[in-house]
């Protein structure tokens, strides 16, 4: 594999879309329905857009941020260019971590709700398995193109969002009738506010693959924000179908399958049963598509060994990043020992968002010129992520230390390595 090529820019606006639609959505839009409506009631459709705008002031940052970089890399750049090479490191190492863990837990979570239409998938070996040959196989598929990887991905979007599509049209047109708003109590509000903020998080990941992208400082900021709002519409449309379906609604995660069964009977809730399994399939096959580019984007900053940044010389693609990303998650998934660590996913996330909020100021200031939109945006980003960060729990922090501290270690061997090749030379 020759250093010197590079990936071709070949993804415009409309599968750029792709990463972000498909790093929001994945099982939650069929779980978190029913978990909202069983905490706040008719007021669910308000939480979710109250979710977005919690949000909003980070992916702001995040388009101002993406009009100033156009390489591989995100927040891995945002955070060098401001702070230097060990915050760059972390802004992408946590996430690169944990989404090899969260990888192999999803993939279960697809393989077992297809067990409810094919029982051997039941063995607990035979789960293992199938979960472990289907990150092998996407692993290879996605080594063969950016264009081939972008056109799947578009697929299984289709077949993720179509049965939903047909819920809601269910709903509009059919006898039902949804509750009219009401406000619940502050303190039941409260308790879920964490949860609407967890289903936006995740877009973050269409700036990763930057370097790939036809236009990315014009059409990276324009994503971002066009795709969020559609997702919040997404969440709010199924929400209420769900609400005008059900008149009885419980907070059972497999719930929304029991919506499309009073709709269309069983067929309803086999379609539903599929739309969660090609969601989950379509989650990890974006992220695996995106997060391979920090690990490709950080040995290009020197920060990981050069080994990560090889390209192809057929196919044009980080294939060394993409295998190790890939054969790592297919080799968790074979385990039982991920819960942990995938627990902590969203801290490493809200490091990243730090990292990426901070930065915005500090190279505005440093070229002389502060935006005070801009300012403002950053710390009600950095604010946000203090405050969620300070829900969690002692044992996401302990997990979240844990990543931390091995991070560092191969940070500080890849700088060592590349002082002792440099002083060689």
């Amino acid at each position: 594999m020759d250093k010197t090529i590079a990936p071709p820019r070949t993804v415009g606006f409309w599968g750029s879309s792709l990463f972000q639609i498909n790093g929001m959505i994945g099982a939650g839009i069929f779980a978190l329905p029913a978990m909202l409506v069983a905490a706040v009631g008719s007021f669910a459709p308000a939480m979710i857009v109250i979710g977005a705008i919690l949000i909003l002031p980070t992916c702001f940052v995040f388009a101002w941020l993406a009009t100033r970089f156009e390489e591989t890399g995100g927040p891995v750049l945002y955070g060098k260019a401001a702070f230097g090479s060990f915050a760059g490191f972390h802004a992408g190492w946590g996430r690169y971590a944990s989404g090899i863990v969260a990888m192999g837990a999803n993939t279960h979570v697809m393989v077992s709700y297809l067990a409810a239409l094919f029982p051997v998938l039941e063995t607990p070996w035979i789960a293992s398995v199938a979960a472990f040959m289907i990150l092998v196989l996407s692993t290879l598929y996605i080594v063969l193109g950016m264009r081939s990887s972008v056109n799947a991905l578009g697929l299984l979007t289709v077949l993720k969002l179509a049965p939903l599509a047909i819920l809601v049209l269910a709903a509009v047109f059919g006898n039902y009738n949804a509750p009219a708003i009401v406000l619940p109590e502050f303190t039941r509000a409260e308790t879920v506010i964490l949860l609407t903020f967890y289903a936006f998080i995740g877009f973050e990941g269409v700036v990763v693959p930057a370097g790939e992208l036809n236009n990315p400082k014009r059409d990276l900021p324009r994503v971002i924000l066009i795709t969020l709002a559609g997702v919040t519409l997404a969440y709010v449309a199924v929400i209420w179908a769900y609400m005008a379906i059900v008149s009885e609604p419980t907070g059972d995660t497999n719930a929304l399958a029991g919506a499309a069964n009073i709709a269309f009977g069983e067929v309803g809730a086999i379609m539903i049963v599929f739309a969660a399994s090609f969601s989950i399939m379509a989650n990890n096959f974006a992220g695996m598509v995106v997060v391979p580019r920090l690990s490709y984007g950080m040995a290009e900053q020197g920060m990981l060994p050069a080994w990560f940044d090889k390209i192809h010389p057929q196919f044009l693609t980080p294939a060394n990043s993409i295998m190790f990303y890939g054969f790592a998650g297919a080799l968790f998934s074979l385990t039982g020992g991920f819960a942990a660590l995938a627990s902590a996913s969203t801290l490493t996330r809200l490091l990243t968002y730090a990292i990426s909020a901070g930065a915005l100021p500090k190279i505005e200031s440093r070229e002389g010129r502060i935006n005070w939109l801009h300012l403002a945006l950053a710390l009600l980003s950095l604010a946000s992520c203090v405050w969620i960060a300070s829900q969690a729990t002692t044992q996401s922090w302990l997990t979240f230390g844990g990543l931390f501290i091995f991070g560092t270690i191969l940070f500080l061997f890849a700088r060592r390595n590349s002082a002792i090749g440099t002083e060689a030379a």
